[in-house]
């Protein structure tokens, strides 16, 4: 048991530095770099900003549909660490 909650622990600390250093990542495709590359301005954007925020909306919409049938699966472990992390005090 101590096993598995020390998995679940680093599970989650795994899981939420994935998502802080999602803050940082660039989500670009060769054509679109290129694109992008080529129609800085003077303000160092142009087109570039626009279509990386439109690349990585594009990317959440399945993360959160992976993480949505993640949860469906495994709400009866998560329901029980949740209940196991609130008595260690």
């Amino acid at each position: 048991m101590k096993h598995t909650v020390n998995y679940r622990i680093s599970a989650l600390a795994f899981l939420l530095v994935l998502i802080g250093a999602s803050h940082h990542a660039l989500g670009q495709c060769a054509m679109c770099k290129a694109v992008a590359e080529d129609s800085i301005n003077n303000d160092g954007y142009g087109i570039a900003l626009g279509l990386n925020n439109g690349i990585m909306m594009l990317m959440f919409v399945p993360y959160i549909l992976l993480g949505t049938l993640l949860f469906v699966f495994f709400r009866k472990q998560i329901s029980g660490f949740l209940k196991s992390f609130s008595n260690i005090h």
